[in-house]
């Protein structure tokens, strides 16, 4: 692979409440996906943070969730396929707004956090998503966990889609992500997020959590904007994978 979207789940601060480092590591990603008020992020913080992703050239995705503010929206819910519909289309069509009168557009749609692990194996699910994006606009790319039932909902429709992969997350046997209550789900040493992220584009294999190695496609690699040394890792990822010879574009740019 010669190129690789680095994208960040960003925009999560809400009213007094500031969390992340956008102005950071908006620098050294290439798409921003940003919540849309559901599980964080607010009116003020979603026209901030698209502003600053125009400036800086950033692809700008919805990070569309469950309406989950205090579990920051990764507490599963019960929710029928038409429920998903109708609350991805409200949080990309409130994007839009913000996007629409900064002069540019959204690119790209991401489910967030438990909404994105249920849509990865509940193909129902993953149809109602993928049918509010195409019903938003069929122009726009739907990211999802790389090999699973989104992707796969989206190309049924007609979609671009980007696999993805993370840097600093575990894997299972199945291709799946870790869960977060098991330890060690989450790599926090910045050093081994990068190397886990460089074997990924470089050899398309991840290590799995319990042995072995998994074969992984991926479109584009996240970087989680809610780690305390966001800004360090991004810019550590952005310019690794530059000095390895591989080029840093946002899904909609290839």
């Amino acid at each position: 692979m010669n190129n690789i979207d680095l994208n960040c789940d960003i925009g999560e601060s809400y009213g007094a409440w500031s969390m992340g480092q956008d102005a950071q590591v908006m620098p050294w990603i290439t798409s921003a996906n940003i919540a849309c008020g559901f599980h964080a992020g607010d009116f003020s913080t979603m026209q901030q943070t698209v502003a600053l992703a125009k400036q800086h050239a950033v692809a700008i995705g919805a990070h569309v969730s469950l309406p989950d503010l205090q579990g920051f929206g990764r507490r599963e819910m019960k929710v029928a396929p038409n429920e998903a519909y109708a609350l991805t289309l409200y949080q990309i069509g409130a994007l839009h707004a913000f996007a629409h009168a900064a002069g540019t557009r959204v690119a790209h749609v991401k489910p967030h956090g438990a909404l994105y692990n249920m849509a990865a194996r509940d193909r129902a699910l993953a149809d109602a998503i993928a049918r509010a994006v195409h019903d938003f606009d069929p122009q726009l790319i739907l990211i999802g966990l790389a090999n699973s039932e989104l992707p796969r909902a989206g190309q049924a429709l007609g979609l671009r889609v980007a696999h993805e992969a993370f840097a600093d997350r575990r894997y299972e046997s199945q291709g799946s992500l870790t869960p977060r209550r098991e330890p060690g789900a989450v790599i926090e040493d910045l050093n081994s997020a990068v190397a886990q992220a460089m074997k990924i584009v470089t050899k398309g294999k991840v290590d799995i959590r319990t042995g072995g190695m998994l074969e992984l496609r991926a479109d584009t690699i996240c970087v989680h904007g809610d780690r305390p040394d966001a800004a360090s890792f991004a810019q550590r990822l952005h310019e690794t994978l530059e000095s390895a010879g591989i080029s840093l574009a946002a899904p909609e740019l290839r």
